[in-house]
């Protein structure tokens, strides 16, 4: 037996189609940080000790840099990393793109 569908059906699952697709973009919180999201990770600039973000369900805030060494607390964990360099915290993978003095910006994953 053929199944038909309605206008208002197609059109509710188009909207449930859509709204799934808008709830991956919607793992990063847009403050007045420079964040830039895709379905799967998160660029983010903080440029100031005090700048935190919610990036994929988690707090990553960025506390300081020393020696060339950006220090990043994200959830509970506390990390550090160089300019180029690649780390784990919980459940994000971090790319430290660039280190300064004043801030830090990196691209973050779900590990």
């Amino acid at each position: 037996m053929p199944v038909t569908t309605t206008p208002r059906a197609r059109l509710a699952g188009g909207l449930l189609a859509g709204g799934l697709g808008l709830t991956a973009l919607t793992g990063c919180s847009f403050g007045t940080e420079n964040v830039t999201c895709t379905t799967s990770s998160c660029t983010v600039t903080l440029q100031s000790s005090d700048a935190q973000v919610e990036l994929l369900g988690t707090t990553l805030a960025f506390t300081g840099t020393e020696d060339g060494r950006a220090s990043l607390r994200v959830g509970s964990a506390d990390v550090s990393c160089t300019q180029g360099e690649q780390v784990s915290a919980g459940s994000l993978d971090l790319e430290c793109s660039s280190v300064s003095a004043d801030g830090i910006e990196l691209t973050a994953s779900l590990g």
